[in-house]
């Protein structure tokens, strides 16, 4: 026998949930695993006898440390996905205690990607485009395959395993075989990605011939392939070249964050024409080969530059909506 649904009573802590759940999804941001986690702190609060007036400190300590878990960081973590929506409460009752961050100790997040800025792909595909030899294929090969990485945000081994008859240039678009869970997906290009991307081909084909539909898109003089480990090599050597070292916020800049500037800049373009991120959202996911759509969702609490846009926007929704979010 199923149990038929019921709506939160009025004025408590689960409808105030439910409130702030649907606010943040219209500003873009859904993780089904921090949703799932608000709401069992509404209803522990609730079952618990909460009266539905602000939260103080020690019920909310009392539900992150109310777990059966062994990892020592859980409570920690628990804790800080409850602190934004008890920030919120606070900013409307002004009585409702927010946790001090790391109150339950560190929730071992990793460090934020490096997001590139569009001067520094500039300097990267410059200074690739001067590796030796000069009058070689390496350095047409290597300005052509981070070049894509940053405009399509492909995975630096779904980028190294295109065949040459992965990629149709006449209708600009990639057929990425090897991608993640090994799924197999179509990327379309952009025409500023078509042009280098022909052009590269084209010299190629110069000076080694038509090659095979098998053949690896990707070559250099000295091999008819490119390795993971050629290509991170190449990196770091560029990297260096160029100065660019880990400023103890964000890691060293990496290949991969080659995609991850791609996902941020295109959400960034979203909210700047005011596109409704959450209907979007899943195409993006698509297009970068994401199974969970939620994997998207990370860069919103992990990117400065996006939590940025989401405070700004989440300000402007508190400040036109009458009485704000009840």
């Amino acid at each position: 026998m199923t149990c038929p649904a019921t709506e939160p009573a009025p004025g408590t802590v689960t409808e105030r949930v439910e409130g702030f759940i649907v606010m943040r999804r219209g500003l873009g941001y859904r993780s089904p695993v921090q949703e799932r986690a608000l709401r069992a702190f509404g209803r522990h609060l609730d079952q618990g006898g909460h009266g539905g007036g602000p939260i103080p400190l020690e019920s909310s300590l009392d539900w992150a440390t109310a777990t059966a878990s062994t990892d020592p960081c859980n409570p920690a973590r628990r804790l800080t996905i409850v602190r934004c929506f008890l920030r919120h409460l606070s900013g409307l009752d002004g009585a409702t205690e927010v946790p001090e961050p790391k109150l339950l100790g560190s929730v071992g997040h990793r460090k934020p990607p490096h997001i590139y800025s569009d001067e520094e792909i500039a300097g990267l595909l410059h200074a690739a485009a001067g590796l030796a030899p000069a009058a070689g294929l390496r350095p047409h090969c290597y300005v052509t395959l981070f070049g894509l990485i940053a405009c399509t945000g492909l995975r630096i081994g779904e980028a190294l395993a295109l065949c040459c008859s992965d990629v149709d240039l006449d209708e600009g678009v990639l057929t990425v075989r090897a991608s993640k869970r090994g799924r197999t997906r179509l990327v379309p290009l952009h025409p500023s990605a078509v042009t280098p991307m022909a052009d590269y081909a084209n010299h190629r084909q110069d000076r080694y011939g038509r090659p095979g539909k098998d053949a690896a898109f990707f070559r250099t003089d000295r091999s008819d392939h490119i390795s993971h480990s050629a290509a991170h090599h190449t990196f770091d050597v560029l990297r260096n070249q160029l100065g660019w070292t880990a400023n103890g916020r964000t890691r060293a800049p990496r290949i991969h964050d080659l995609r991850h500037r791609m996902v941020v800049r295109r959400i960034q373009t979203w909210h700047a024409r005011n596109v409704d991120v959450d209907a979007n959202i899943s195409v993006l996911a698509t297009y970068m080969g994401h199974v969970e759509v939620r994997d998207l969702y990370w860069y919103f609490s992990a990117v400065p530059e996006l939590m940025s846009l989401v405070s700004e926007r989440f300000e402007a929704f508190t400040t036109n909506t009458p009485g704000g979010l009840q």
